[in-house]
């Protein structure tokens, strides 16, 4: 759990660098900017879609309750 967590961190702040470096670049930089923009949002969706929520939430994506 925590090294999947440090993983996803890693991709999130990853993802930011990623994008905040696509300005500097003379060629590609929507790509660049897209890129790390995907990162991001990868990153956030698998952290969310961790099991253990601590919230207990009854209608996960899963649909069976959080243990």
């Amino acid at each position: 759990m925590i090294l999947s967590f440090l993983f996803f961190l890693v991709l999130f702040l990853g993802g930011i660098g990623v994008m905040g470096i696509a300005h500097e670049l003379p060629d590609f930089q929507a790509l660049v900017f897209c890129s790390g923009l995907l990162l991001v949002t990868l990153s956030l969706a698998f952290v969310m879609r961790q099991a253990g929520s601590a919230t207990r939430r009854s209608n996960n994506w899963s649909g069976n309750a959080t243990e």
